[in-house]
């Protein structure tokens, strides 16, 4: 064990993040005295700040301090701006494609990369066991009034399988039932959500650390893919080849599993099989807070609960939370999805003759997942028939991928109206849109469900996902050059 006397850089620390944040200008991180209620906090940030898809805004997100929370100060909106989130990271691409994807992961593998473990941390300075634990004090959002309760939006779950060493760091949707139980969310899929299977099976407990307010590397490194990454590989060592420092860990004081030193509050706890409907003791299941997509979700019966040991935190710790749909949300799903995405097509690229996937980018408008822009460069004509293997292989390992579009590399992905004028001008919709009807619907997208299928088309199965050439042909490619090159 040993201790870290390096200051952190803004990737591997929420207050570093938000003191550079102030150091550009004594307005950059808003503060408001209120609302003091939690249940009215999310409502006024989408309504003064969010934008798509939470509305109908086109705009970045400042960070937003609510000082007058009951419970302690709120933070949302730190993610809602892409640039300075890229500011903060600086390992991670400037373009994502698989050849910088696989370098990232090269870095992370190294010794530089790997999490150190401190002592003393900060987020050990003040501590709650046994009956003083009580989570209904903490600033816990209500989003909105249809919401079954109030719900942990922006917390890591860390867990550690002590038999064959696997990891897991992933946010999920917490509903706070009681004094010292949470309910967990987990998509199907997720390594967590393995780790917690094989546990229970196994008829043991498997601890869990969730982390609040933990650093801006971690909280993207945690929404990749773990299938995409090598086995074994950890994502706080990905969290530290984006900050180029290793991130810091604590022992838990009550669980045999890591705590992110760096966080602002961590609740210590275990998963044993126990099992409770996403609704307040006494209501049936109702709605939950509002989706990535900008509608509302509906609560699950019967998820797994979440036991809470102990509770530890900084002095006037920040809680910090994202209010589901909006920039903040989509800008830390994209940016993790989009690595993901270069990462999958590592394998299929040899079958891909004739085209180089030159960046990669997942659109605000989809939350950060269901579009899917890819800008490739064609080196020969079989580039033009490269891409509907490239379209299979995304479509196949991203099940959230609804629309990929693929576009010239003189195209700026990132920018909705470049990527509109490729679509005008390259492109035919009626001809150059493939429909791909074999993969599963994503129900929270409205328009993949059955009713909206019969509704519209007459039919109760939904139309599949698509994938669209917004490219030049590779033999006009000279006639079709910009008049101003980038």
């Amino acid at each position: 064990m040993s201790a870290v006397t390096a200051v952190p850089g803004p990737g591997l620390s929420l207050r570093a993040a938000l003191a550079e944040l102030s150091a550009e200008h004594p307005g950059a991180v808003p503060a408001h005295e209120g609302p003091t209620a939690p249940t009215r906090v999310a409502d006024h940030y989408a309504r003064t700040y969010a934008g798509v898809p939470a509305t109908g805004l086109s705009r970045d997100e400042p960070a937003v301090l609510y000082t007058g929370v009951r419970g302690g100060p709120v933070l949302l909106g730190l993610y809602g701006d892409e640039r300075r989130l890229r500011r903060w990271l600086p390992g991670l691409p400037a373009c994502t494609a698989p050849d910088t994807a696989d370098r990232l992961v090269a870095e992370a593998t190294g010794p530089r990369a790997a999490p150190v473990t401190v002592t003393g941390p900060g987020c050990q300075e003040h501590r709650i066991t046994g009956d003083a634990l009580d989570l209904t004090s903490l600033p816990v959002l209500t989003c909105t009034p249809r919401d079954a309760g109030p719900y942990l939006t922006a917390a890591l779950v860390r867990a550690e399988d002590p038999e064959t060493g696997e990891t897991a760091l992933s946010a999920h949707r917490m509903l706070v039932l009681d004094r010292t139980r949470l309910t967990v969310w987990m998509v199907p899929g997720r390594q967590l959500g393995a780790l917690y299977e094989r546990a229970v099976k196994d008829g043991r407990r498997l601890p869990v650390t969730v982390n609040i307010g933990v650093p801006p590397a971690a909280m993207v490194a945690s929404a990749l893919g773990s299938r995409f990454l090598p086995g074994g590989l950890d994502k706080l060592a990905v969290a530290g080849a984006l900050a180029g420092q290793p991130v810091t860990t604590a022992p838990a004081l009550t669980q045999p599993v890591p705590a992110l030193a760096e966080a602002e509050i961590v609740l210590e706890g275990y998963l044993d099989g126990s099992l409770a409907d996403e609704a307040l003791p006494g209501a049936g299941p109702a709605g939950s807070l509002p989706e990535f997509l900008g509608y509302d979700g509906g609560a699950r019966t019967g998820l797994p609960v979440l036991t809470v040991t102990a509770v530890t935190h900084r002095t006037a710790p920040l809680y910090q939370a994202v209010i589901g749909p909006g920039r903040e949300q989509s800008h830390i799903l994209g940016t993790a999805g989009a690595l993901s995405a270069a990462l999958s097509l590592r394998a299929v690229l040899p079958r891909a003759a004739g085209v180089r996937v030159r960046d990669m980018h997942l659109a605000a408008a989809g939350g950060g997942m269901l579009l899917l822009t890819v800008a490739v460069t064609k080196e020969s004509a079989d580039g033009d028939r490269a891409l509907d293997v490239l379209a299979r292989e995304l479509l196949d390992r991203h099940p959230f991928v609804k629309t990929v579009v693929f576009t010239d590399d003189d195209i700026a992905i990132g920018c909705a109206e470049d990527v509109l004028w490729a679509l005008l001008t390259r492109c035919n919709l009626g001809a150059d849109t493939r429909a791909w009807p074999q993969f599963r619907p994503v129900p929270m997208d409205p328009s993949q469900t059955p009713e909206w299928a019969a509704a519209r088309h007459g039919t109760e199965r939904p139309p599949g996902r698509v994938s669209v050439d917004a490219t030049t042909p590779y033999a006009l490619r000279a006639r079709t050059a910009r008049s101003f090159v980038p």
